[in-house]
């Protein structure tokens, strides 16, 4: 595990975490701000009533969906159809689909039950092989994906023949997206197999659709905040006087981050409780895009603030990256960033 301080300056540079597969199975928990999260604690917006729906399916779906009415003595009860293993909650960012994936989780009450994104169950499998993931879980009552995303057809036909055997063992499925699961993969891939394994998957979801505005750009101007450098040192200094901050020059943390597997970025900021990013610069190569992203992504679910100098992080994907197949996995990343930044004044404040 990594090496904690108590408080000081950190390099995630200078880390090379190793994550064991039985560390990965226990850390499929919701993230820390969703510990509480519960169908109550969400508040769906008026203006948009396909929040309160949502909930309410999900409630049904949580319960083991509606009880079917009966008629008289003589009159048989209307057919329905049979419910559905899955439900896949497909909306904008920001609209509060984690808070209701969390609590379908919490309100199972069972002890078999998983909640992850859709690389770190990837990243199990990587870890403890197909045979051994499908193993270990077998038997669970619910398993929870967040941003059911694909970066790779490989990753994905893997993703939907392990959830094709736990639905047949009986595993309930709750996944969130910004993509319908018929659409997955539109603009990006067109290999015959890849979408046929995506059709299969999607017949065993029932879509609920969640519109709405962000809940992150409602409290603040709608761009990340950006340092000087007498401002980035002042608060870099700060929080290590309080906590641990990490230190980095952008570039050279990208380039780490191609030398760490995406399921170990977590133990990357690992005790840190503010990320420093020095001269930050416009990405327009996209694998490193991509990994940023996942590595904005474990950011945002430790809820860590982000102090950042040079370009804005509002504008550090290329604007061909946000016309291309992953526009909304950057658009996403750019709205979890600009909330980091301004998160980075809410927590001196609070000092």
């Amino acid at each position: 595990m990594t090496q904690q301080t108590s408080t000081g300056v950190v390099h995630l540079t200078e880390r090379a975490p190793v994550v064991t597969g039985p560390e990965m199975l226990a850390s499929l928990v919701p993230p820390p701000q969703f510990d509480t999260a519960t169908f109550d604690s969400y508040r769906a917006d008026p203006a948009y009533p396909s929040q309160e729906a949502a909930k309410e399916k999900l409630q049904q779906f949580v319960a083991g969906g509606a009880p079917v009415k009966r008629g008289g003595l003589f009159r048989r009860a209307p057919k329905q159809a049979p419910a559905k293993p899955g439900v896949y909650l497909d909306g904008g960012f920001g609209v509060g689909k984690t808070h209701l994936l969390a609590a379908v989780y919490h309100a199972l009450p069972s002890r078999r039950k998983y909640f992850g994104s859709f690389i770190e169950y990837t990243a199990l499998v990587g870890a403890l092989g197909y045979r051994n993931t499908v193993d270990l879980l077998r038997g669970a009552d619910l398993l929870c994906i967040d941003e059911f995303e694909l970066d790779d057809p490989g990753d994905t036909m893997v993703m939907t023949r392990l959830l094709g055997e736990l639905v047949a063992s009986g595993t309930k499925l709750a996944a969130t997206s910004n993509t319908p699961p018929n659409a997955l993969g539109e603009g990006r891939f067109a290999a015959q197999d890849f979408l046929r394994e995506i059709h299969a998957m999607s017949d065993s979801f029932e879509t609920l659709r969640i519109d709405g505005v962000d809940y992150r750009q409602r409290a603040i101007d709608g761009s990340a905040v950006v340092l000087d450098d007498a401002e980035y040192t002042a608060v870099v200094a700060d929080a290590a006087s309080r906590g641990v901050a990490s230190d980095d020059a952008f570039a050279e943390v990208i380039r780490h981050l191609a030398q760490v597997h995406p399921s170990r970025y977590i133990r990357l900021i690992d005790g840190v409780d503010l990320v420093g990013l020095r001269d930050v610069q416009v990405l327009t190569d996209q694998s490193e895009a991509l990994r940023f992203v996942a590595f904005v992504d474990r950011a945002y679910d430790a809820q860590l603030p982000v102090a950042a100098t040079g370009a804005s992080l509002d504008a550090v994907f290329a604007a061909e990256m946000l016309g291309g197949g992953y526009r909304k996995k950057y658009l996403r990343a750019i709205s979890r960033l600009n909330a980091l930044t301004h998160a980075v004044h809410d927590s001196a404040d609070a000092a």
